[in-house]
């Protein structure tokens, strides 16, 4: 074990059996992994929380007589606020700890997802799945894996951060046909009952195991030296406020060309998975005459898929050009969405949907991560993730809410999947055109 000082509070704490046991399994495993393992299962119980209302808009429909449009609302409040919040969140980890945020977000939604089955009315869902949901998924987003990743791993940082982010998959895959099969059998509060009680059960693993950094248990980088090491932001003299960290880092940011043509190109990702398919597939299937909890294994399948995409996307990004491998990703999402209309809904025709979709479900995560670290350097790559990231959940807010729309308005979602097609194609241009290196006039944190 590396010669420092778990107590130094630049580098935050770390609860004591985490110390032992760093001090037991090194030399045999860097506990990068064990951070890593613990940001995972965060991410996972996040993604069957945020999924949650997928399997929502019928029962709910049909129990207390809510038209989509009104539940989508709800649903397109709390995609943005899970995107919004992502800058924030990362600062806040810089600022009083990952461990902290991570608890703060696992409270908030177990005692609002419990608290939800007693909801009677309309304005209730906004308040509960909509506004206390978005905020406390946001505190668990994304930004935790980018945090982590450029933490603990100097090597193998896209095999890593592929891995968190198929834990997005891997909620699926985990909760979705459950959730549907419990919502049909048991109603819908069991639904909110069940995620609730996962987010309750992993917030003492993450206040006994996780520490705020690598130093906090005296250890280096994964693949690198103490050096290598990122303290806090207020370590240097800085502002510990993450209000400033968040809004001072976007203000540099926003100046490069490069960040819009990744915040752009993550809008339309988030438009085209989360804010369309994410929350309205298993209506359109159920439009079709296809059972929810058949629907919802469709999605499982899409999540299989998605698990060994993102993983391999990882990989690739430490090995390959990052815009090349956005531009298939981009080019290929399109064109899934133009063939979805077209399969007439039938058992092959989803089955392949969900192969060649699934495969890229959200593949443009580790390259994107990877560009915004090579442009903006890893002590601001989480709080630029962050910003960029908000892009992802404006772009999902707007599909979940004009996607309901359209389908209350025109009874159909097919306009909606054409549109996206065509924005996913434009995107896989424009993403040629990002400058990975920095410059620029960018000017990191010091």
């Amino acid at each position: 074990m590396a010669d420092a000082t778990a107590s130094n509070s630049s580098y935050g704490s770390a609860p004591s059996l985490a110390r032992r046991l760093a001090r037991r399994v090194d030399g045999r495993l860097h506990y990068g992994w064990v951070a890593a393992a613990l940001a995972f299962t965060t991410l996972l119980v996040g993604a069957g929380v945020r999924a949650a209302p997928g399997v929502l808009f019928v029962p709910l429909e049909q129990a207390l007589g809510w038209d989509r449009a009104t539940i989508a609302a709800a649903v397109s409040l709390n995609i943005f606020l899970y995107g919004f919040m992502g800058p924030f969140a990362a600062a806040l980890m810089q600022a009083v700890g990952v461990r902290r945020t991570i608890l703060t977000g696992l409270g908030l939604l177990a005692v609002t997802t419990i608290t939800s089955t007693l909801m009677t009315q309309p304005w209730q869902m906004m308040v509960s799945w909509g506004l206390l949901v978005g905020l406390g998924t946001g505190l668990t987003s994304m930004t935790l894996a980018a945090t982590v990743v450029n933490r603990w791993f100097i090597k193998q940082r896209g095999l890593v951060m592929g891995l968190l982010t198929a834990s997005s998959a891997t909620g699926q895959l985990v909760f979705l046909p459950g959730m549907a099969a419990l919502a049909t059998h048991f109603g819908w509060q069991a639904v909110g009952l069940t995620v609730g009680a996962a987010a309750l059960l992993l917030a003492p693993l993450v206040a006994l195991l996780l520490p705020d950094s690598p130093r906090a248990v005296g250890l280096a980088p994964l693949g690198g030296t103490l050096e290598d090491e990122l303290p806090p932001f207020g370590a240097h003299g800085g502002s510990g406020n993450p209000i400033i960290i968040a809004f001072t880092t976007l203000a540099r940011a926003s100046k490069s060309v490069d960040f819009w043509l990744l915040f752009g190109s993550f809008f339309v990702c988030g438009l085209s998975t989360n804010g369309l398919i994410g929350t309205h597939l298993i209506s359109a299937c159920f439009d079709q005459g296809i059972p929810e909890v058949m629907a919802a294994s469709l999605l499982a399948l899409m999540g299989l898929f998605d698990l060994v995409g993102t993983t391999g996307s990882g990989w690739l990004s430490d090995r390959v050009d990052s815009r090349k491998l956005l531009f298939w990703y981009y080019g290929l999402r399109g064109l899934s969405l133009f063939y979805l209309p077209l399969s007439g809904f039938s058992l092959y025709g989803l089955s392949v949907f969900a192969a060649f979709y699934g495969l890229d479900w959200i593949a443009t995560v580790p390259p994107t991560v990877r560009l915004v670290t090579d442009r903006f350097g890893r002590r601001d790559a989480p709080v630029v993730f962050g910003w960029v990231g908000a892009g992802h959940q404006m772009g999902a807010a707007l599909a979940a809410y004009g996607t309901g729309l359209i389908r209350t308005e025109w009874g159909s979602y097919f306009p909606a999947f054409q549109v996206a097609g065509v924005a996913c194609v434009l995107t896989a241009i424009l993403v040629l055109f990002i400058n990975r290196r920095r410059g620029g006039g960018w000017a990191p944190a010091v």
